[in-house]
């Protein structure tokens, strides 16, 4: 039996987790050991470690056949030190693992004011966190050229699912920008994220991306003025860029300064991808459904 080793246990990790569990070894790398329960329960089996602590991960190497690294990286600088925690670890066994998947972002590409993109768009993040990321892609990269490991990077936009629709945001009347200077977002549904993870594992090229989005094309306020008329709430007001910016966070507004439209050819072509959740629509019909069924 191949064994698998998950780092970065989230919401994600879980979805993965359940449809892995019935035919890997699944090892699960945790820096909370009070969920080991839940997870050992859940099919995995749980390992001690945090990648913010080199001298917890030596138990890393050797272990898997292989990895699925969905972990992010810190919240500040401008390199992802736990990436290359974990290829140290990986590194200094005499056995390496076959294959690693890494779970990237598709802010890598930065604004590119609504233009349609795929794989080969250069890379130009604009903020800290994309700039970490495109940081870790280097790494790993690098580091499967010298090693002879298959890296595949999977680079995924905004990930919703029934439970993390931006409902909070809706409820408390938080605006959006006017139309004329709205941004083109892209999404990927958590479960579809999932089987991309897995799709990747089993025939993702070596050091090859590949855009985990779905075939939804609209912008930002379209997308909540959906949720919104679907879950019964009022639309969010639209305001202008100059004014959006004094009401909300600068973290917020950072992702309202990046539009781009992404194609998802490779995911589908070469990693024979059916999506479960092609579009947004289908998933808030199905968030929908189920939050009426739970009502009865």
């Amino acid at each position: 039996m191949q064994k698998i080793l998950i780092v970065g246990s989230g919401d994600v990790a879980r979805r993965i987790l359940t449809q892995l569990a019935p035919h890997y070894r699944v090892y699960a790398l945790l820096r909370d050991i009070s969920r080991s329960n839940a997870w050992r329960l859940a099919g995995a089996i749980p390992v001690p470690g945090d990648l913010d602590n080199p001298d917890s991960l030596k138990r890393l190497g050797g272990l898997a056949d292989i990895v699925l690294h969905l972990a992010p990286p810190p919240t500040s600088g401008e390199t992802d030190p736990r990436t290359r925690h974990l290829l140290a670890a990986l590194g200094k066994a005499k056995s390496l693992p076959r294959r690693l998947v890494y779970v990237s972002t598709t802010g890598v590409y930065g604004d590119c004011a609504g233009a349609v993109i795929d794989e080969t768009q250069r890379l130009n993040p604009d903020n800290l966190r994309a700039v970490r990321r495109v940081d870790a892609e280097n790494c790993l990269r690098a580091w499967g050229r010298r090693s002879g490991v298959d890296v595949c990077i999977l680079r995924a936009p905004g990930i919703y699912a029934a439970d993390r629709l931006p409902l909070e945001r809706l409820e408390k009347g938080l605006p959006a920008l006017v139309d004329r200077e709205d941004v083109f977002t892209n999404h990927i549904h958590a479960e579809d994220l999932a089987a991309a993870c897995i799709a990747a594992l089993r025939r993702g090229a070596c050091n090859r991306a590949y855009n985990a989005v779905d075939d939804s094309d609209l912008k930002m306020g379209e997308y909540f003025d959906k949720v919104a008329d679907a879950f019964a709430l009022p639309r969010p007001p639209r305001l202008a860029k100059t004014q959006l910016a004094a009401v909300v966070s600068p973290v917020q507004m950072s992702f309202m300064r990046e539009s781009r439209r992404i194609g998802n050819r490779r995911l589908k072509q070469e990693l024979k991808l059916s999506l479960a959740y092609p579009t947004v629509d289908v998933g808030i019909a199905e968030a929908v459904s189920r939050r009426n069924a739970c009502s009865f």
